[in-house]
């Protein structure tokens, strides 16, 4: 049950108040001005009557600019892809996946009318469209949070109590308000909106007004001149494509008309030719010498596709997404779509996805990254990108950062044998091992090798001249044995 509060003794202004702010209270200050009921952005033009309303003049609604939807169901629909887990640090370097939290409960079903992408989808449209979200904890028996539901952030807003005690006001969510159970929720004081301490209130913000810490403030502040200028741009293609039912040119003769020839000849013109509301009226047949100059589109009217562009560009800018997310731009200036993603979420869904993890590690009472803390899943958002996946997958077993099994795993594949542990190809050493190795005994020289020994040559037989001449040998047969 919360604690009632009387009479708060501050109030936080609303959601949408005037800006820039005057630099003295009570100052005027010029447009545009961020307006409420309805909520919008008026231009300087048209608040300089104080009657514009009655002039036919309505605050531009930023949801339906084109540009600004674009960008909001970006980061919304994006980041409800990612799945969200609870990871605790396991003490050896590692984590592993808590499943019995109420926290990894809540990341599965949040409540009973909304899935897990439901949910993260509007949170994440509700925070950078109006700069805030309000999420009310409900508990179980053992004051664990249960279910998270949300309330319109435009009809919520936070109170300051006594003791500097904060509690919120809420409103906006048709199923608890329709009475299927209130036990948990208390009136306050008005009878309209329902009061909560903070500790039971899921609020995430982006960055803050000056002096009040407690109240965010949407991208689209930033950019109401860009969202003006294209509301004025599309009114004036608009305009003149329709014609404003008039025909596009003058008549020329050289006759001398009356004034009210002249306002017959116009009005019948008119009735003839409407512009695309032509009813079957056809063109206007012209007499008496009369010529039809038609008017083309001047250059400074030919601009307008390139003004319209600078202020797309500008709401780009003030959102942080490249227009190729978008498919307004090449995306070959990208080597892939890894190399896209990695850029966007290093320039503004990066922070948009650990803003909200931050968010939930506060109200869950976690100790946050490394310890115990909450994750989206971005890999998700490279489901598509099969090739870049699997290369990065095979890249990461072969150089040993995950075991087969781990990447078979986060294909969704079962596990092989032995795959297990993490490996490398065997000539992979560290430096430190060759400090280790023992210097080896140089060999001995080696002796130089022997000589050969030379051939024995066989025994050379001469002729006995002194025996020969002496008669003691024949002469014959002494030749035939030295042959």
């Amino acid at each position: 049950m919360a604690e009632a509060v009387d009479k708060p003794r501050v109030r936080v202004p609303a959601i949408y108040q005037a800006v820039p702010k005057a630099t003295t209270e009570g100052e005027p200050h010029d447009g545009p001005w961020v307006v409420s009921n309805p909520d919008g952005v008026l231009p300087a033009v048209w608040g300089k009557f104080w009657n514009y309303w009655q002039m036919d003049y309505d605050p531009i609604a930023a949801a339906t600019n084109a540009v600004v939807e674009a960008c909001v169901q970006a980061y919304a629909q994006t980041i409800a892809q990612c799945p969200g887990d609870h990871w605790q640090a396991d003490g050896k370097g590692g984590r592993k996946r808590v499943t019995n939290s109420a926290l990894s409960r809540i990341l599965k079903e949040p409540n009973d009318y909304q899935s897990r992408s439901d949910f993260t989808l509007n949170l994440v449209r509700d925070l950078y469209l109006t700069g805030n979200t309000y999420h009310l904890a409900r508990r179980n028996s053992r004051f664990e949070v249960d279910e998270l539901h949300p309330f319109d952030p435009r009809q919520s807003n936070p109170l300051v109590g006594k003791e500097s005690a904060i509690f919120y006001e809420l409103a906006g969510n048709t199923v608890l308000e329709g009475g299927v159970d209130r036990s948990f929720m208390s009136r306050g004081a008005n009878n309209t909106k329902f009061l909560a301490p903070a500790r039971d209130v899921l609020h995430v913000k982006l960055e803050c007004e000056n002096g009040n810490p407690l109240v965010g403030i949407p991208p689209i502040r930033h950019a109401s001149t860009a969202i003006a200028a294209q509301a004025a741009i599309g009114a004036q293609l608009v305009n003149f494509f329709r014609n404003m039912n008039r025909p596009p040119g003058v008549v020329e003769t050289e006759l001398n008309l009356t004034k009210e020839q002249v306002t017959e000849l116009r009005k019948r013109i008119n009735d003839a030719w409407r512009g695309i509301d032509n009813l079957g009226g056809g063109p206007p047949i012209l007499t008496n010498g009369m010529k039809f100059h038609g008017i083309a589109m001047s250059a400074k009217e030919a601009e307008v596709s390139n003004a319209l562009k600078v202020t797309q560009d500008e709401i780009f800018m003030v959102f942080g997404i490249p227009k190729a997310i978008l498919g307004l731009a090449d995306v070959g200036t990208f080597s892939s779509t890894e190399a896209l993603m990695q850029f966007w979420l290093a320039r503004g869904l990066g922070f948009a996805i650990n803003h909200i993890e931050v968010a939930l590690d506060q109200f869950f009472g976690l100790k946050g990254w490394p310890d115990d803390y909450v994750e989206f899943d971005t890999r998700a958002l490279l489901r598509v990108a099969y090739k870049d996946r699997i290369e990065a997958l095979v890249r990461g077993v072969q150089g040993g950062v995950f075991a087969p099994n781990e990447a078979r795993n986060s294909e969704e594949l079962p596990n092989a044998p032995y795959g297990d542990e993490p490996r490398v190809q065997q000539q992979v050493v560290p430096l430190s091992a060759w400090a280790k190795t023992e210097p080896q005994t140089p060999a001995p020289p080696s002796s130089p090798p022997a000589a050969p020994e030379p051939e024995e040559k066989p025994e050379e037989k001469t002729l006995d001249f002194a025996a020969f001449y002496a008669g003691v040998e024949d002469h014959d047969v002494r030749r035939n044995a030295i042959q």
